[in-house]
């Protein structure tokens, strides 16, 4: 190789790295840079799907499974290293308001086939968590969802006002991907803050908001010596937190953050605890989700550490998992073509386009350490009655092509604090997935999709499980 062409190409590879065009901006008085101005490159895009899903929870599994169900062609992006978010990732161990049809149903039913399920009935359900993993991996491999772990979106291109494209980062480096729908499943609506959504976080247009909390897996000595601390599960065990585990955490000299300390039974002698808050915390604040992340660690530790100290039916008890994810309660908000408000629980609302009819009511954990010594939960005064959710709160008001599912939809903060919980986030994901699989397939925007022919494909999609 001559050296003009060596030269060529080594300017090439450092175009093609970055390298070459990237600088930074220095500042006008002569100081340290104010900025970086990163360099652009060209992306392959991939367009082999009709519907892309970002973020793999319990709205965004389903609605990948639904949509393919249906006959579209499904990518399901995760950022974790498995599928079901909350019920894996966080180890949130627990489904509530989950007495839904569909999905809901056929979860619950292959779960307790195998032997996965603690409870009676459909509501306050405990369950194992690695076999929540693997049921999702194989009902997504069965629909024939393309699934792509360790993988976040970070940033959404439209051409108008439509969504035409997104880009993830993965080990596999920036990537780009095209699509005529697209699914925000991300829980804390990154993809539509990317796309240009208007979003509200927290109480007011945002934090504070409401605590996360870390969960952690136990393995104690013989479940049947603390009987007495255990969280009901099932028909009627619905918010039962034992006082025999509260005088417990007592006599072990530890105060937890959340007031209202409790287990729940998994399988065996596995259990779940959740005894921990995390006030004031902004989910799309990195360096804020890291200390609270680190924190909640040392607080299970220490917590268990004294439990220990008792002795007797604790003698031994070790901790099997902490999650990776810290559970998140409240993420931003995505305005969409409805707003649930607090008047359609006080009301019952009834909608034309109902994707579901939640039940759950209004659950505000405290927003503070302070609050959390009055209460550790309210409902704000808001007596709920069974109210439905519309189709159009889960498709985007600024941006066309863009559908939401779980609790990155469009509702106020009193809203959401029960449309929240996961029985009702499937319920959206799979009216999400339908609408995306229609939408796609008449070419057409998922707000120009009849409602009634996504209940008859919902329909369908139901007597194949």
């Amino acid at each position: 190789m001559d050296i003009p062409s060596r030269r060529h190409f080594l300017g090439s590879l450092t175009a093609a790295s970055g390298l070459l065009a990237a600088r930074s901006l220095p500042a006008a008085d002569g100081s340290a840079p104010k900025g970086f101005l990163e360099a652009a490159r060209d992306l392959p895009v991939n367009t082999d799907a009709d519907v892309i899903v970002c973020g793999a929870g319990p709205a965004g599994v389903t609605a990948a499974i639904t949509a393919a169900r249906a006959g579209a062609k499904v990518r399901l992006f995760e950022t974790h290293g498995s599928l079901g978010g909350v019920w894996t990732s966080s180890l949130l161990g627990y489904l509530l308001d989950f007495d839904k049809p569909g999905f809901n149903v056929e979860l619950v039913r292959r779960l307790r086939e195998r032997d996965a399920i603690n409870g009676g009935g459909m509501n306050g359900l405990s369950y194992q968590p690695e076999e929540m993993k693997l049921l999702l991996e194989e009902l997504c491999a069965a629909a024939g969802v393309k699934v792509q772990l360790h993988t976040r979106v970070t940033a959404a291109y439209r051409e108008g006002r439509t969504l035409r494209t997104i880009v993830t980062e993965s080990k596999s480096g920036r990537q780009a991907w095209r699509a005529p729908v697209f699914i925000d499943t991300t829980g804390d609506g990154d993809l539509g803050a990317q796309a240009g959504c208007e979003f509200e976080i927290g109480r007011e247009k945002a934090c504070p908001c409401q605590p996360m909390t870390m969960y952690a897996l136990l393995v104690v000595k013989d479940v049947a010596q603390i009987a007495d601390c255990i969280h009901g599960t099932g028909d009627g065990g619905r918010h039962v937190g034992p006082k025999a585990f509260q005088d417990t955490l007592k006599r072990a000299g530890v105060t937890p953050s959340y007031g209202h300390a409790c287990l729940f039974p998994i399988q065996g002698n596995l259990v779940l605890l959740m005894a921990n808050h995390e006030y004031g915390i902004n989910a799309t604040d990195a360096a804020q989700v890291t200390e609270a992340t680190l924190r909640a660690r040392g607080e299970i530790h220490q917590i268990v550490r004294g439990l220990r100290k008792l002795g007797g039916p604790w003698d031994g008890l070790q901790i099997a998992a902490t999650p990776e994810q810290i559970g998140v309660r409240d993420g931003r908000r995505i305005r969409g073509r409805y707003i649930m408000t607090s008047e359609d629980l006080v009301k019952g609302a009834v909608q034309a386009d109902a994707v579901v009819r939640a039940t759950f009511p209004v659950d505000i954990h405290a927003l503070s350490a302070e609050d959390n010594k009055k209460a550790a939960y309210h409902n704000a005064g808001v007596k709920t009655k069974p109210y439905d959710i519309p189709l159009r709160a889960l498709i985007a008001r600024d941006v066309d092509g863009l559908m939401m599912a779980g609790r990155c939809i469009s509702g106020d903060f009193i809203a959401h604090a029960s449309y929240r919980v996961t029985g009702n986030a499937t319920a959206m994901g799979e009216a999400a997935g339908a609408t995306a699989a229609v939408a796609a397939k008449n070419k057409a925007a998922p707000h120009d999709v009849p409602w009634s022919e996504v209940q008859h494909v919902i329909a369908k999609v139901r007597e194949q499980a």
